[in-house]
């Protein structure tokens, strides 16, 4: 099989195995923990933030979404009581999204079903050396993406 071929395999398999697996965990985190995959991202960014806060830009590149996007779904945390924002004490403009004790649990019901899925999902059935492959593959790339993805702040300031 020629390079081109084979990366255009690759391509499409990693694409649809990242949508299978993604569609696997919102189906789980909706039944155990009553979220959306996004919603325990964000929980789980907050969850391991010096003192369980962020500030909202920075949260949105860390989940790589918009910032438009990501204030819809803190309102929606928010208005459940697993997230606070409150105004930063350092930067007027900026808010920081604080994750409550019920978010902590929230996040914390979602987490072994979310860990079984992705372990059925995706590592069961790889060797040892298949799994190093994929992590330095993925890492690789990962680093590649983000240093060529503009940051949030970016993305709106081009908008506009």
């Amino acid at each position: 099989m020629d390079r081109a071929t084979r990366r255009s395999e690759a391509y499409f398999a990693f694409v649809e195995a990242g949508s299978l697996l993604q569609q696997l965990m919102e189906d789980q985190l909706r039944s155990d923990a009553n979220i959306s995959y996004l919603q325990f991202f964000l929980l789980g960014r907050l969850a391991e933030a010096p003192e369980g806060r962020m500030r909202m830009t920075d949260l949105a590149d860390s989940t790589v979404h918009s910032r438009s996007g990501l204030t819809y779904q803190a309102g929606q945390l928010e208005k459940a009581g697993l997230i606070q924002r409150v105004p930063s004490p350092d930067d007027e403009r900026s808010v920081i999204a604080v994750i409550t004790d019920a978010g902590r649990d929230t996040f914390a019901r979602g987490l072994p079903g979310h860990l079984d899925v992705v372990d059925k999902g995706m590592f069961s059935v790889l060797d040892d050396q298949q799994l190093d492959a994929l992590a330095t593959s993925l890492t690789a790339i990962r680093d590649r993406l983000r240093s060529q993805a503009p940051s949030a702040a970016q993305r709106r300031k081009n908008r506009g």
